[in-house]
């Protein structure tokens, strides 16, 4: 009976290692990649990063589609996307589809490379902070089908009440759909009295770089507290290309 168990629960490494990479953009269609490392010495320390967590945030963040240029996060974000959406083929034949046509869909922050898709769209809104504070919204309650956006959500104050505000200028069954840096092994935590940590560049300590949570395993969490009615986790590669469907 042990060793039946032992083979249904494998060790999360060895699970992990058995996931296979991402061999065709799910933007374009592209099937050749290309990676550069984009983490650096002192935030792996600072984050206290092992060599396998450095190495899947290396590649969610550094891989790309030489076709279109989107990352592996962006690839996610696509995938979660049209899984909602129930559509089959690239973001790039989405995005000019006649459904997608009829959606009214608010992009923050600049989706990661999404946004030259997502411009295609005729009902497409695109805002970023500061002209819009995701924290208080200048929209009418459920004025959007869609909310849409990427690594944006780890650097709000407030992270639950953001997700509240996505919730509360969505549609009834509508769907916000987002990504976060996770480090999966972990769980999240605030970084309230922690010294300031920024993503971006070495020294571009600019303040909307801030992150003011480290999200783990338990992400999902903040969807729920906020609202919504379920979460989806989509995995377009395990544990780099992550992303959250929070349905409303």
């Amino acid at each position: 009976m042990i060793r039946q168990l032992m083979r249904r629960f494998r060790p999360r490494s060895e699970v992990a290692a058995q996931h296979a990479f991402i061999e065709r953009c799910a933007c374009c269609g592209g099937t050749e990649f290309e990676s550069h490392a984009v983490l650096w010495p002192d935030l792996v320390r600072e984050w206290k990063l092992s060599a396998a967590e450095a190495a899947y945030i290396d590649r969610q963040q550094g891989t790309a589609c030489r076709g279109c240029h989107s990352s592996l996060r962006s690839i996610a974000l696509a995938t979660a996307i049209m899984r909602y959406a129930g559509f089959t083929g690239t973001f790039a034949a989405w995005v000019r589809s006649p459904a997608a046509g009829r959606l009214a869909v608010l992009e923050l922050n600049g989706a990661g490379n999404l946004t030259s898709f997502l411009r295609h769209l005729p009902g497409h809104v695109e805002k970023s902070y500061p002209e819009v504070d995701m924290l208080a919204m200048p929209f009418a309650d459920g004025a959007f089908d869609l909310v849409v956006h990427s690594d944006t959500l780890e650097h709000v104050p407030d992270p639950v009440r953001g997700l509240s505000e996505c919730r509360r200028v969505l549609r009834s069954g509508g769907a916000c759909c987002f990504t976060v840096p996770v480090v999966i092994g972990r769980t999240s935590r605030s970084r309230t009295g922690l010294p300031p940590s920024f993503h971006g560049a070495p020294r571009a300590n600019m303040a909307d770089y801030r992150v003011e949570t480290e999200y783990g395993a338990d992400a999902w969490t903040h969807v729920i507290e906020a609202g919504f009615s379920e979460c989806r986790i989509v995995a377009a590669e395990h544990p780099s290309a992550l992303a959250f469907t929070a349905v409303w």
